[in-house]
């Protein structure tokens, strides 16, 4: 049914549920798994002035590295949870992009035939304010998703 699954995670605990969840569902199948973590573009600086280029290029490159850092650990941890399980598995880091657009675009180029993510479940007046990635990846594609909550 499935043999390629897209794994998103934020490193988070709730996203690691996603993982788990994920995990023993490509144990059962026996399909391989990609991970997926996204870096998001640097917040812009909203002031002007003769420094503010200086300042943005050196919180840019910290807030790279540091990302990339993260992005590593995540993946890492995820692949050690895959190997534990002797699921077959890969971590891939995107960097500056929407979560919801970088999972899009790996599913698709991975050949992904599930997407399982992670939410909140937030509704309503919740939801408009704090955006939902996983709603946007449900509305944006025919690959079926399976949201853990």
């Amino acid at each position: 049914m499935y043999r390629k699954i897209l794994i998103a995670t934020d490193g988070s605990e709730l996203a690691h549920k996603g993982v788990a969840h994920g995990l023993e569902l490509a144990k059962g199948l026996g399909a391989a798994v990609t991970f997926v973590t996204v870096s998001e573009q640097f917040p812009t600086l909203a002031w002007g002035g003769a420094m503010a280029g200086y300042v943005a290029a050196d919180e840019l490159t910290n807030y790279e590295e540091s990302a990339r850092k993260y992005a590593r650990e995540v993946l890492d941890k995820c692949k050690a949870e895959a190997d534990a399980k002797a699921v077959s598995s890969k971590g891939l880091h995107v960097e500056n992009r929407t979560p919801a657009e970088a999972i899009l675009e790996v599913a698709g180029s991975e050949g992904s035939d599930l997407i399982v993510m992670a939410s909140h479940g937030r509704r309503g007046i919740g939801r408009l304010v704090l955006g939902s990635q996983t709603a946007e990846v449900v509305s944006l594609t025919e690959i079926p998703v399976l949201v853990v909550r």
